[in-house]
């Protein structure tokens, strides 16, 4: 288990201070174009593909418009996510998507075409012609779409090897979900008779949950969260980041470290990349 605890403190870090950054430069006006940032948000992703890699799984991967922890949590190329957010043709979607609309072609990233909930549907379609294991993440606020209800419901009677990621910080345009609906997607998806749960974005809640899941029929995680940064950093939910941290040095495993060395890498990273022609 400390191996896990690691690997996903390690990619966690790596995508917290990599937003850190962008925050930085989102305010020192570098970044000139709309940003969703994931800071807060990086145990899911963190924790979903560790597991992956230790089941040796190669998903497709569907993401939404808050998608930047996800591509670097896959090992995406972080360089091209830096120049995408730069508008440069070097960039992961050619300098054209942004923040949004980021893919990846060699770790099978999807990008997200803007429209709220649009990747569930698509994604679907494409497990259904593919029968690949595929993943496809949605916020809270994108499950309440009709499309996103009919074609999760579609993709049980199919039965497809899909795993769906609900990231769920209770909030839509600041409005938290007891006011907008009075169901729950994990119970909806049950209906739909798909394995469905509800649990906190603790890594080894997400373990629990994922290490035995081999693709072999659709299952939802809405996995309960919060958000360091609202869009382009005009606000904050909360901040669970370090409690990770904090349990991990108390176990003996060398979290600190991990996390200095990760900071230092992506502060040079982007240094290199601004200074970049």
């Amino acid at each position: 288990m400390n191996e896990y605890r690691l690997k996903v403190f390690d990619k966690a870090s790596f995508c917290r201070h990599f937003e850190n950054e962008v925050y930085k430069n989102i305010t020192n006006e570098n970044i000139k174009i709309p940003v969703y940032l994931s800071a807060g948000q990086e145990y899911i992703p963190a924790s979903v593909y560790t597991i992956l890699e230790m089941n040796n799984i190669t998903p497709n991967v569907f993401i939404q418009h808050r998608g930047h922890s996800h591509y670097l949590s896959i090992g995406a190329n972080p360089g091209e996510l830096i120049d995408e957010l730069l508008g440069r043709v070097t960039g992961c979607s050619g300098g054209m998507g942004g923040s949004a609309s980021i893919h990846s072609i060699e770790k099978n990233i999807i990008g997200h075409d803007g429209l709220m909930g649009t990747q569930c549907p698509i994604g679907i379609g494409h497990c259904y012609f593919t029968k690949k294991p595929t993943i496809i993440i949605l916020g809270d606020a994108s499950v309440e779409e009709d499309y996103v209800l009919g074609s999760i419901g579609w993709a049980s009677t199919k039965n497809l090897p899909i795993l769906f990621i609900i990231e769920d910080n209770n909030l839509s345009i600041l409005t938290e979900k007891i006011i907008r609906r009075n169901w729950e997607i994990h119970n909806v998806s049950k209906g739909f008779n798909i394995n469905s749960w509800s649990i906190s974005d603790h890594p080894e809640d997400i373990y629990m949950k994922l290490m035995n899941y081999k693709f072999e029929s659709p299952m939802l995680l809405n996995i309960n969260t919060h958000r360091k940064y609202w869009h382009s950093g005009g606000g904050a939910d909360g901040e669970t980041f370090n409690r990770y941290q904090y349990e991990l040095d108390y176990l003996g495993v060398p979290a600190q470290k991990i996390n200095i060395k990760n900071k230092n890498f992506i502060e040079q990273l982007w240094i290199k990349h601004l200074e970049k022609q």
